[in-house]
């Protein structure tokens, strides 16, 4: 039996939002590298900063997002000290969702990768509601280039 092979992942130039940051002491384990929960601080983060800031015009008045699912791959360790750059572009909208690819670099090397699918919740009751055209207008300028 072979193992199985993992997706190619667009590069890093593919990804429209960008965001660096830096590896933390705190973010390491026992086995000195960054754990594995961590990674998905960083794509938070990255998924977080793009839709809230107002002027994306991604997150409606009385409309917010919860995570649905996040698949990462684990393709290198990461160490610290050290620096990473976390690209996000979206892979496909939805009804009520939105799914964007998510990647961790440090020094030019693909550390891991990312789907995660988010839905838009109304803020009172909860329940998932339709994408407004003027949002998935604005998600335009943010979709995965070149695939």
């Amino acid at each position: 039996m072979t193992a199985p092979q993992r997706a190619a992942v667009p590069a890093l130039d593919a990804h429209p939002h960008r965001l660096a940051d830096n590896v933390r002491f705190a973010d390491l384990d026992v086995n000195k590298h960054v754990n594995n929960a961590v990674y998905s601080s960083y794509f938070e983060s990255s998924r977080v900063l793009l839709v809230g800031q107002r002027g994306n015009g991604l997150t409606p008045e009385g409309l917010g997002w919860v995570l649905a699912r996040l698949d990462i791959n684990f393709r290198a360790e990461l160490h610290w000290p050290g620096t990473i750059e976390l690209g996000l572009g979206v892979l496909r909208l939805g009804r009520t969702s939105v799914t964007f690819s998510q990647v961790v670099y440090s020094q030019g090397r693909l550390i891991a990768s990312a789907q995660a699918t988010t839905v838009m919740v109304d803020s009172v009751s909860r329940k998932p509601t339709a994408l407004p055209d003027d949002v998935i207008a604005a998600f335009q300028e943010w979709m995965l280039r070149g695939v």
